[in-house]
């Protein structure tokens, strides 16, 4: 009926499938996280894109195995120039919010 090998590549196809979607639900979450501090502090941010720049396994508060994703996001100030932004998520929670120095606007 199931060949072993058929079931093995059955099993590693399941498991991307799996990645991917759950992938989908942080880099959502990063985003929300993202707008949010920039809504906050006045900032734009830019095409409403997250980037995947770190994936580890680390131990979380209760002593489970967790998964640490940072991501890189691009925001504005004044609208004439991007800045990079780096956002870590261990699980689903924020473990911080880093930007590059950017120039605040005019003040008329």
């Amino acid at each position: 009926m199931f060949d072993p090998i058929n079931l093995l590549w059955l099993l590693l196809a399941a498991m991307v499938a799996l990645y991917w979607w759950q992938s989908g639900l942080y880099k959502g979450r990063a985003r929300e996280l993202a707008s949010a501090h920039c809504r906050q502090l006045g900032l734009q941010l830019l095409d409403q894109s997250m980037v995947i720049v770190g994936f580890w396994p680390v131990r979380g508060r209760s002593g489970r195995l967790e998964f640490r994703r940072s991501y890189q996001f691009e925001f504005s100030s004044t609208g004439d120039r991007r800045y990079q932004g780096k956002l870590i998520l261990v699980g689903m929670e924020l473990k911080s919010i880093s930007l590059e120095a950017y120039k605040l606007p005019d003040q008329d």
